[in-house]
C-alpha cells in the first residue's frame, strides 16, 4: 500500500495547483481511492461567501459520485503546500464517514519528512453522525 499512498499523495499535490483559493491563499488537493480501485481528484474552490466554499475532499467525493462510483471509500490523500499534515475539516470527516463502510479508512497526509503518513478516520472522528433506520 505504501506505493499507492505515495502515488495518491503526488496526485493530490498536483491537483492542489488547480485550487481556487484567493481568499485564504490555502490551496488543497485530494485524491480519493474507492474499493473499485478507481481514484478521483478534487481541489478546494472558495467563494466570497466563505460558507459556500468547497473543500478538496468533498470535491473529490462529488467527482466520484458524479462519475457513477458505487463502491465505498478505501483511502484519501490530502495535500497542501502551505501545511504538512493537512487534516480534513469536520465537514469533510462527516462526508468521509458517509461514503465509507467503516471508519477504518485510511487518511494519507504528507508527513514532516515529505513521506506519506497514514491514520484512520475513526481516530480523528470517533463519533460521526449516522442515521439509524
Amino acid at each position: 500500500m505504501k506505493d499507492i499512498y505515495e502515488t495518491m499523495l503526488q496526485k493530490a499535490k498536483e491537483i492542489s495547483k488547480n485550487s481556487y483559493s484567493p481568499y485564504s491563499n490555502f490551496p488543497v488537493g485530494a485524491c480519493v481511492l474507492y474499493e473499485s480501485g478507481k481514484k478521483y481528484l478534487g481541489c478546494n474552490v472558495e467563494n466570497a461567501s466563505f460558507g459556500l466554499s468547497l473543500c478538496a475532499e468533498r470535491n473529490a467525493i462529488s467527482n466520484a459520485i458524479s462519475a457513477g462510483e458505487k463502491t465505498k471509500i478505501e483511502a484519501i490523500a490530502i495535500y497542501s503546500p502551505k501545511q504538512k499534515m493537512c487534516m480534513p475539516c469536520g465537514a469533510c470527516r462527516q462526508w468521509l464517514s458517509e461514503f465509507a463502510d467503516n471508519e477504518n479508512i485510511e487518511i494519507i497526509l504528507e508527513g514532516k519528512n515529505e513521506k506519506p503518513y497514514a491514520l484512520k478516520l475513526k481516530d480523528i472522528f470517533p463519533y460521526g453522525f449516522k442515521f439509524d433506520e
